[in-house]
């Protein structure tokens, strides 16, 4: 997926946003045929801490509101659920972005593991 709203700041910048009161978010949506129901996510977006995420998820509100209600019975459950995770200001996803951000940093200090490769053991076992 896509991280929308971080153009130019390093891992470390990010870190310090997070820390600040920032977060990452998805906006859940529907899209509803009438007997077919597809529940989906937006791209992910960094709110910063003085920011409001409704300028980021309007559209996809009102993308429920016009399309995800009508596949039966699943579409007015899924854009229930859809519009209070928007109300809430979208869905967390904080953790899971930095763990993945901090893992594929070019920039890690990468000493302070103390990983020794000459002595790891091998083992045989048979895969018959």
């Amino acid at each position: 997926m896509l991280i929308k709203n971080i153009e130019g700041l390093s891992v470390s910048q990010i870190k310090e946003l997070v820390n600040k009161g920032g977060k990452f978010v998805i906006f859940p949506y529907t899209i509803s045929f009438v007997i077919m129901t597809l529940k989906r996510s937006s791209n992910i977006y960094f709110i910063r801490e003085d920011e409001n995420s409704f300028k980021y998820s309007y559209s996809y509100v009102l993308l429920n509101f016009f399309i995800g209600w009508w596949g039966l019975p699943w579409g007015p459950i899924y854009t229930i659920g859809a519009l209070y995770s928007h109300i809430i200001g979208g869905k967390d996803i904080t953790q899971a972005v930095l763990s993945e951000l901090i893992q594929n940093d070019p920039e890690a200090d990468t000493s302070t593991y103390n990983i020794n490769v000459e002595n790891i053991q091998t083992y045989n076992i048979p895969t018959n």
